[in-house]
């Protein structure tokens, strides 16, 4: 019996824990935009938002009890580094296409073809 209280899962359990509301809807849209970002940039940077929004939210009811929320808000914690990494590379590859297509286009228009 004292295995089964020894694990962390029943220990929140027992000792009032609660899970914030959109603690692993933020850590999948964290690891969906670092995943999604070499998809035209747009999809990363459209999860990676809602991903920070949604920890913006929840940070502010964390704030106000945190003992009673201390296991999802790391969970949280780490779909917000990914939101930000995967926010980062989507801008990175955003800007990148953006400057393929207009050297492309530069080079192009330069030699007539269009």
């Amino acid at each position: 019996m004292e295995e089964i209280l020894d694990n962390k899962d029943t220990r929140s359990m027992f000792s009032g824990e609660k899970p914030l509301p959109n603690s692993n809807a933020i850590l999948v849209l964290g690891i969906i935009s670092l995943v999604t970002w070499c998809l035209y940039a747009i999809p990363g940077i459209v999860c990676a938002i809602i991903a920070l929004v949604l920890f913006a939210k929840n940070k502010k009811i964390y704030q106000e009890d945190p003992m009673s929320y201390n296991t999802s808000y790391k969970n949280a914690k780490a779909g917000q580094v990914c939101a930000i990494i995967g926010l980062c590379l989507s801008a990175l590859f955003l800007i990148y296409i953006i400057f393929l297509v207009v050297a492309l286009g530069s080079i192009f228009s330069s030699m007539g073809r269009f």
